[in-house]
């Protein structure tokens, strides 16, 4: 087994929809300029509220990039 070393970044992704979603969009929009993402943490959850209601979820990840050898 191989031993791996990891680099931790913060993101944060939002969405109108779900926290589900809000994590989704962050993880799929890094991929996109970062390889080897390998996991993520929910460090932080946040909304905005209009008119009573949850208008927007905002979440903040840590997420582990896998450095290649």
């Amino acid at each position: 087994m191989t031993n791996h070393v990891y680099k931790q970044i913060e993101l944060t992704g939002s969405s109108p929809k779900s926290i589900d979603d809000a994590v989704r969009c962050a993880i799929e929009r890094a991929s996109k300029t970062l390889r080897n993402l390998n996991w993520f943490e929910i460090i932080e959850t946040r909304g905005h509220i209009e008119d009573g209601k949850v208008a927007h979820w905002q979440v903040t990840l840590k997420v582990g990039v896998r450095l290649e050898d």
